[in-house]
């Protein structure tokens, strides 16, 4: 007989997060379906804390904990510590969205009787019920894969669309900012990347692709990234400093979040923050090498992925140990054309 978690009725759940910006906004369909078949229940979200700020301000969670893996629960006694805290909560069930074994350990380690998640990385002997990964999901984009566990758990979904709200001082802070420019165009840029440097557009061109709308549209860009970006950032600002902003480790997530939100158009290589533009529908360009748009593309009808089709394109690698040409071939007027389309749509005009 199939496995269903709704009949056993839970009412405290444990959802453990994934570990990265991008993969936390592609579970929050994931995570709306579980708030819509548990309404009444209460609902843990257990996240890092660079991800916290995903599900700050989500109706679909009644309450955050961290999970603090450079602090109080580092290392081995950390896990336990952590199982100890989780143990006290008396939780009915936990929702793995995380993959790895250390996430089945601990909620094993937590004494959870129901510990749901799919059975890979070694960890099927700390599932119950573990679940199969259906074939097809591996073709689908990632949205699916998280759908799909909680389908096979005996769940409802709902729609696959991506779920992002904001804390009124977020959104008050990016109004602020945008209303600064005195009705200029405000187009956001993100250069960066965690993964590695495979998935960078270079700085150059985000430098000249700034300069362009600016000269054509009188748009004003503002540079996303973390202290880690400082060069790449400075080396964009550089090219127009009167009409460039860099924001170089000077925003929280939930901030950037939020002035995604408020820009006219967003240009981004594969990235965390590509996901949030998706979810809160900017429209925006997405610029692909290295990685598998189908799987973990921007999953926005209002987003184009520009890539240039190779016969190593994608090999999922960090570095490029070729002669990069994904990112190389992509010059600035690849990227302009469907900037150009998304900003005259939303004036009604060609540009100046």
């Amino acid at each position: 007989m199939p496995f269903s978690l709704p009949a056993l009725e839970p009412k405290r759940i444990l959802v453990r997060s994934t570990n990265w910006i991008g993969d936390a906004i592609m579970t929050t369909p994931a995570v709306r379906s579980i708030r819509e078949n548990f309404p009444d229940a209460h609902i843990t979200m257990l996240a890092y804390p660079w991800v916290a700020d995903v599900f700050r301000a989500s109706p679909h969670v009644d309450e955050i904990r961290i999970y603090d893996k450079e602090g109080r629960h580092k290392g081995l006694a950390g896990l336990r510590r952590l199982a100890a805290e989780l143990r006290d909560q008396r939780f009915d069930c936990a929702i793995l969205l995380q993959n790895a074994f250390k996430a089945a350990f601990l909620v094993w380690l937590a004494g959870i009787p129901i510990r749901a998640g799919y059975r890979r990385d070694g960890r099927s002997l700390f599932l119950k019920p573990g679940i199969r990964i259906r074939p097809e999901v591996r073709r689908m984009h990632q949205v699916h894969y998280y759908q799909y566990l909680l389908q096979d758990l005996g769940l409802c979904c709902g729609s696959d669309e991506l779920f992002l709200a904001h804390r009124p001082e977020d959104s008050a802070w990016a109004r602020g900012f945008k209303d600064g420019l005195a009705g200029k165009k405000l187009v956001g840029i993100n250069p960066g990347a965690a993964f590695g440097p495979a998935k960078c557009w270079p700085a150059e061109r985000y430098g000249e692709l700034c300069v362009r709308l600016h000269a054509e549209y009188g748009a004003h860009a503002v540079v996303f990234g973390t202290k880690a970006d400082s060069a790449t950032i400075d080396a964009i600002v550089a090219h127009g400093p009167d009409f460039i902003t860099g924001l170089a480790g000077k925003t929280s997530l939930g901030q950037a979040m939020a002035l995604i939100g408020a820009c006219d158009v967003f240009v981004t290589n594969d990235s965390g923050l590509m996901h949030v533009g998706a979810a809160v529908k900017t429209p925006l360009v997405a610029i692909f090498g290295s990685t598998d748009d189908i799987a973990t593309g921007p999953y926005s009808p209002a987003a184009v992925v520009v890539k240039k089709e190779l016969e190593c394109q994608p090999c999922l690698k960090r570095e490029c140990n070729g002669d990069f040409r994904c990112m190389l071939d992509v010059e600035v007027a690849d990227v302009l054309r469907p900037l150009a389309d998304m900003l005259s749509r939303a004036t009604g005009s060609t540009g100046s």
